[in-house]
């Protein structure tokens, strides 16, 4: 299993607008072979910087999603309220002991 994190800036007074898109995002994200989950959280410092944490099978299944045409299409609409690119930061688990 791998964890995906992206961060984005949201520009000021699109939360609202960004939230909707959001929820059409993983309305999509969830029919995705391989995804397994996903949580979006706020920055509590600064509420226009947002974090996605998702869960995949594996990086192959990512990295479909993360090139399919229904991913930019519901994407094209977030980057337009974005103050910056997103980040994407792909993780695999490594045992510590």
């Amino acid at each position: 299993m791998i964890k995906v994190i992206i961060e984005r800036v949201i520009a000021d007074d699109m939360e609202s607008t960004y939230e909707e898109q959001l929820k059409k995002t993983l309305t999509a994200v969830m029919g995705a072979k391989g995804f397994i989950s996903g949580t979006s959280y706020i920055d509590i410092q600064n509420r226009n910087k947002r974090t996605i944490i998702t869960d995949w099978q594996n990086i192959e299944c990512w990295k479909r999603w993360h090139k399919s045409s229904l991913r930019e299409e519901t994407n094209s609409q977030i980057r337009l309220m974005l103050q910056q690119d997103e980040v994407v930061k792909t993780l695999e688990s490594q045992p510590l002991a």
